[in-house]
């Protein structure tokens, strides 16, 4: 079993209620070859909700303690993307996820790229916090970005 992003799957469950539907990806769910998660949702929040972004490193460092996750207004909501993360991990043991793929860029999801936590659109290199507690759990972690080719012949 795969488990995608929802947003890649053409839920509308974005940040700013939008998806990032890639046709290839949409149709594993379709054929239930894939299953949807959304660490964002799953953590307690709603669509659409402020952006969010981490501040003082990446996901590692939020689960070290060392780092926060800030909405755009300054509101702090670490706790809302660790719950997520815990739930993310718990549903990828329950389903036996043999591949995780989630999307690029964000505070939960980011497999290479985060923004740089300034809400100027700078990405920096590390990963969001469902990733990172996915990978210290020994879990593989890939982006959409990284795998779509490998999905399409899936």
């Amino acid at each position: 079993m795969i488990l995608i992003s929802a947003c890649l799957a053409g839920l509308k469950v974005r940040y700013n209620g939008t998806d990032s539907l890639d046709e290839r990806i949409q149709k594993l769910v379709l054929e239930n070859k894939a299953v949807t998660v959304c660490p964002e949702l799953m953590g307690g929040f709603s669509t659409p909700r402020e952006p969010a972004e981490i501040v003082g490193g990446d996901g590692e460092d939020v689960l070290d303690g060392k780092a926060i996750v800030v909405e755009k207004s300054d509101r702090d909501v670490t706790e809302l993307y660790i719950k997520g993360a815990y739930a993310t991990l718990q549903k990828t043991l329950e389903l036996g996820a043999t591949m995780v793929v989630l999307k690029e860029y964000s505070p939960s999801c980011g497999s290479a790229m985060i923004y740089n936590g300034d809400f100027d659109g700078t990405k920096l290199v590390g990963a969001g916090v469902t990733t990172a507690l996915l990978r210290r759990n020994n879990i593989v972690v890939f982006s959409e970005e990284d795998v779509l080719d490998l999905l399409a012949e899936i």
